[in-house]
């Protein structure tokens, strides 16, 4: 009676939301206080004041015409905030005539994949990934092609990637900070992946598309910097959102940049316009476009996610779990102690820990633990990790 598409799809739907609500039955049964859930990625902190006073100041402003439509891709003034921003970070020239505001970054990443697909066309990922990134690309017709990762670093392996690029490559989705794994792909890295694109279109005649899916962009530990994708690869597209930058999930507000070096920008551009219109979208929250675009230079408080994280990574290594430490985001995605990633999570439950296998991020072997959460959550959790791993040796 339904589609069959997603009917069966429902069947392979995220570990994250099926932990999630796990937790929920568990809170009801145990208390929320004895439950330790660490499986999605909802920021717990409000947003920083400078976003309330913005959201205050135009709800009691008398500008006009601020809930009506606009263009589908978003007011000007917002817009050209955005292409100043980045243009600081990149060196790359923009202007308001690249940036589309969008429905968060989901309804982002829809956009652009819209917009470049053909039935059949390519799109390699970096695993471990977004698992929603599988069904964003069969949205449209799309085929994703998985690269494992170099599990010493869980950064991109270099020879598998290259192996994987086929004439029908059409795009590559890159996540850094990573999630679920906190790594930053190092500027090296990237430059390399660059080179092999190169070298690849030449040998097919093609364009490769490098999309960069960056929510955790401000979100990074101990000084690093985050290496700029618009400055490494020609032709390449940034999807971002405020939901993890300034605590805003729920607004389901962001944008998409194109860099100005694309070919025929202006034609994508009018794309991706279209096409947020024609997938329902229309264009993003008026308001929350004029909020986000006062507050670019606020962000949400570092230091309490690093306060977490050190406090989770040093206790889970202390008790025997392997782990890379995270560089930015906030998440880890430690070894599990048995093979059996996703029998781990579900042993895990007896203890009220709500883990997220990593067969979800087409990691086997490992979980996820968001630490986007309260800290006495964290800190009244290390029991039951304690009395997890006892199980294991």
């Amino acid at each position: 009676m339904f589609s069959k598409k997603i009917t069966n799809n429902l069947k392979r739907s995220s570990w994250i939301r099926a932990m999630f609500e796990e937790g929920v039955k568990l809170a009801e049964k145990c208390g929320a206080d004895k439950v330790y859930d660490y499986s999605l990625g909802n920021p717990y902190a409000e947003p920083p004041k400078e976003v309330e006073e913005a959201l205050k100041k135009y709800i009691l402003s008398d500008e006009k015409g601020i809930h009506k439509y606009m263009n589908n891709a978003g007011f000007v003034d917002t817009r050209e905030k955005v292409a100043r921003h980045l243009e600081k970070e990149s060196g790359i020239s923009l202007s308001n005539e690249n940036v589309v505001m969008t429905v968060g970054a989901a309804g982002g990443l829809n956009v652009v994949l819209k917009s470049l697909l053909n039935d059949g066309d390519e799109v390699i990922v970096f695993a471990p990934y977004f698992v929603e990134y599988n069904f964003y690309v069969d949205n449209h017709g799309g085929k994703i092609v998985v690269v494992p990762p170099d599990v010493s670093n869980f950064e991109p392996d270099l020879n598998k990637f290259e192996k994987s690029i086929t004439p029908r490559t059409k795009a590559i989705i890159i996540n850094t900070p990573n999630n679920p794994t906190g790594v930053i792909y190092s500027q090296e890295k990237l430059e390399k992946i660059n080179d092999i694109i190169k070298r690849k279109e030449k040998l097919y005649g093609t364009t490769i598309f490098v999309i960069s899916d960056e929510p955790y962009s401000e979100i990074i530990y101990d000084g690093l910097k985050l290496p700029s994708i618009l400055n490494i690869f020609h032709n390449s597209i940034i999807v971002n959102s405020f939901s993890k930058s300034l605590g805003l999930a729920g607004e389901r507000i962001g944008y998409i940049v194109a860099s100005s070096r694309i070919k025929d920008v202006k034609v994508f551009i009018e794309a991706l316009s279209f096409c947020n219109r024609t997938l329902g979208f229309v264009n993003a929250p008026a308001l929350f476009q004029k909020v986000v675009g006062d507050s670019l230079n606020s962000k949400v408080d570092i230091e309490e996610y690093k306060k977490r994280r050190d406090f989770l990574y040093e206790n889970l290594t202390r008790i025997g779990f392997e782990c890379i430490k995270p560089q930015g985001a906030f998440y880890l995605f430690p070894k599990a102690l048995i093979e059996d990633d996703v029998e781990f999570a579900k042993r895990a439950l007896k203890y009220n820990l709500l883990i997220v296998p990593g067969s979800g991020f087409e990691c086997p072997g490992y979980f996820r633990l968001s630490y986007c959460v309260k800290w006495d959550t964290i800190e009244n959790s290390i029991q039951a990790f304690e009395k997890l791993a006892e199980e294991f040796k």
